[in-house]
């Protein structure tokens, strides 16, 4: 625990009409699924938020200068890419942005390229589009997903396939690309005339001293084939506040995409979202990495466990975000049987694998962004409804 930031101080969130927390018929659940966390967000946010609220006045906003350049320079000092003022478009959430984007850039009936087990809105985004979903499923190699790059070329080649939707760093196994693994990608988009829509909400969790690529940074040619969807709501707990920001630097894809936005009524932000963002870019670095310190140690906690109480689970190696993919196939239970048993008899809620999927039977997926006693807690629940 950081001597600063209590990230072991319980916070209880009932009765305040949580998602996670509020959205069970029965009270004794507990919740470790949705991507929420259970930690308070940096100060300077809540200050932000705090001297908002006590204006008074809540009218329409408009983005200032400090909004683009807190994001820019963060951008820049924490990932070493250069965004340039014009090329960013605000919105109100990651989500609605790959809605918008896949609307501006393809018509229905097109293909969507997606890697699975991938997180489960890209597939309502697709199909709310009037598009295909075409799959790329991931292999599994020693415990860690690998792209299939002979299928992934395979799917980008049919004539349908207008769009690549990348989640980098991929959600829901955590896994960080590798910059090779990202450029061989955007050769074959590139060589199949596919636009590249990455999903990067989780850039800012990547763990143990890996390295993050954003897929801009890669280069003019591939820059110019993509637009990359960012938000402060997953690193800085803001999800109810509802912004997210789309970095398009082609002048003509970003237009359509600017055009798509309004045509979806997502293309205003609140004063709350806009002070926010800023203020989590500008002075929430110190409170970001003594999370992930903490996660870390949720992490290692998780791993310990399983290994002593639960061997006939595996988690898959944190490498970003605090969302856990364990395989749970040494059960030989399906994963909504898993999901059952362990609501029903364990009073835990988790994500049983294949919402993300075909590929994710036999899995789950687990959040541990909460004080090291509710995961403890968690897992003893999870313990004796296995036993």
């Amino acid at each position: 625990m950081s001597a600063k930031f209590d990230f072991d101080a319980p916070n209880d969130r009932r009765g305040t009409n949580s998602l996670k927390w509020d959205s069970e018929s029965v009270p004794d659940i507990l919740p470790m699924w949705v991507a929420d966390m259970d930690f308070k967000t940096a100060p300077s946010v809540t200050e932000a938020l705090r001297s908002r609220a006590e204006s008074g006045i809540f009218g329409y906003a408009k983005t200032s200068a400090a909004f683009y350049e807190s994001l820019v320079k963060w951008f820049e000092r924490r990932h070493s890419v250069s965004y340039k003022r014009e090329w960013i478009l605000y919105t109100t959430g990651v989500v609605p942005a790959l809605s918008a984007t896949i609307r501006a850039l393809s018509f229905p009936g097109d293909k969507v390229v997606v890697q699975e087990p991938v997180y489960n809105c890209f597939f309502s985004s697709i199909r709310n589009n009037g598009c295909e979903i075409s799959p790329n499923p991931l292999r599994l190699s020693g415990g860690r997903y690998e792209i299939d790059f002979e299928d992934l070329e395979k799917k980008l080649s049919d004539p349908k396939a207008k769009i690549f939707l990348l989640c980098s760093p991929h959600n829901p196994s955590g896994r960080v690309w590798a910059r090779e693994e990202l450029e061989a990608a955007g050769e074959l988009c590139l060589k199949h005339g596919v636009f590249i829509i990455s999903d990067e909400i989780h850039c800012d969790l990547v763990l143990g001293g890996r390295k993050y690529t954003p897929f801009l940074s890669l280069g003019e040619r591939f820059a110019a084939n993509s637009a990359t969807c960012v938000s402060p709501s997953k690193t800085f707990n803001l999800a109810g506040l509802q912004v997210a920001d789309i970095i398009a630097p082609d002048e003509s894809a970003r237009s359509k995409i600017d055009r798509a936005l309004n045509v979806n009524e997502v293309c205003e932000i609140s004063p709350f979202a806009i002070d926010a963002q800023t203020a989590a870019y500008s002075g929430g670095e110190e409170w970001l990495e003594a999370l992930k310190g903490y996660l870390c140690g949720n992490y290692e906690f998780l791993s310990d466990f399983l290994r002593r109480r639960l061997p006939e689970f595996s988690a898959m190696d944190l490498e970003s975000t605090y969302l856990l993919w364990i395989d749970c196939r040494a059960t030989g239970m399906k994963s909504e049987e898993i999901s059952k048993l362990l609501y029903e008899k364990g009073r835990v809620r988790i994500n049983p694998g294949t919402l993300y999927g075909k590929s994710g039977e036999g899995f789950i997926r687990m959040n541990i962004a909460c004080p090291r006693s509710s995961l403890r807690e968690g897992l003893e629940r999870i313990a004796r409804a296995l036993k």
